[in-house]
């Protein structure tokens, strides 16, 4: 197993994790369970995204674009572009 996504927080790791597994690539989310005790101190560099080593070179590609989004910042209270990530709302 190698990691191929740090996450910020449990969120990203599982949209990463969900995007991973819906391409077929197996993925494991580790280090979610240290983040609980930690208090209410922010803590990096504890979760990531873990695929087999065989799907590496498969899920970087899927990785870096879910990152990409993740880190578009709204400008002037304007909505990111879901890139069609999300559904439409009801």
């Amino acid at each position: 197993m190698r990691s191929v996504y740090q996450a910020e927080n449990i969120i990203d790791a599982q949209l990463v994790k969900d995007a991973l597994e819906s391409a077929g690539i197996p993925a494991f989310v580790t280090g979610a369970a240290l983040t609980g005790a930690m208090g209410e101190l922010p803590v990096m560099g504890l979760i990531d995204v873990q695929v087999p080593d065989s799907a590496i070179e498969a899920a970087q590609p899927i990785v870096a674009e879910i990152d990409e989004w993740l880190s578009q910042k709204p400008q002037d209270g304007a909505a990111i572009d879901d890139a069609g990530w999300m559904p439409e709302p009801a």
